[in-house]
């Protein structure tokens, strides 16, 4: 691969994490003055918000089970198995249910379902610029592989196994530091409602 396209791959690389890092931001900001319709110590809370911890580890778990199989080789090949085997960008889907749990952590189900629509939809402007690059890169390879695989959700009877290439510790924890970003989630959200009991934040708005 030349320089100036392995360096095109990593600025959309770049560009995924300022869209999660700025699609958190701005999620985070508008929640400081909602609340969940259910109350902090009912059970459908404690249930949303717990079944909304376990997306986020789910997520961040995901998201390096994809980094062992792309690290180090997406500059040059396609990557076909594993769980690019089932859907063609595993990385946004982890990273989306991450999201939807950052949004359950409010009590909320809209909330989760709102917060995870809106993360597929930022990426899935980036998803598009990302297929017009590897199309250019790999050619026919690409196009058959964009045929036989789903763009965004996954298909289970799809996988396949296959070598995950030479391991590179730096880019696992380069992505375990940027899944760690959904992972503040927890303590925010319990800053936020405090702050909201104590009336330091006004509710403005309540959601199911």
């Amino acid at each position: 691969m030349s320089e100036p396209e392995y360096q095109g791959l990593g600025n959309y690389q770049h560009r995924r994490r300022i869209v999660l890092a700025v699609l958190i931001v701005t999620l985070f900001a508008a929640l400081l003055f909602g609340q969940s319709s259910f109350p902090p110590d009912t059970t459908i809370h404690e249930v949303v918000e717990m079944a909304g911890i376990l997306m986020i580890f789910l997520g961040i778990v995901g998201r390096l089970w994809c980094t062992l199989y792309i690290g180090g080789r997406k500059s040059g090949e396609i990557v076909t198995g594993g769980p690019y085997s089932m859907t063609r960008n595993p990385l946004y889907v982890f990273s989306t249910l991450a999201a939807a749990g950052v949004g359950a952590q409010m009590g909320s189900i809209v909330t989760a379902i709102g917060f995870a629509l809106m993360c597929a939809a930022a990426f899935h402007v980036v998803i598009l610029r990302e297929e017009k690059h590897l199309g250019h890169l790999f050619g026919p390879e690409y196009s058959a592989y964009v045929k036989r695989v789903p763009r965004f959700v996954p298909n289970l009877s799809l996988y396949e196994e296959d070598d995950t290439g030479s391991f590179r510790p730096k880019l696992l924890l380069n992505t375990l530091l940027d899944g760690l970003v959904f992972l503040v989630a927890l303590p925010v959200f319990e800053l936020i409602d405090h702050a909201q009991v104590t009336g330091v934040l006004p509710v403005l708005f309540r959601l199911p």
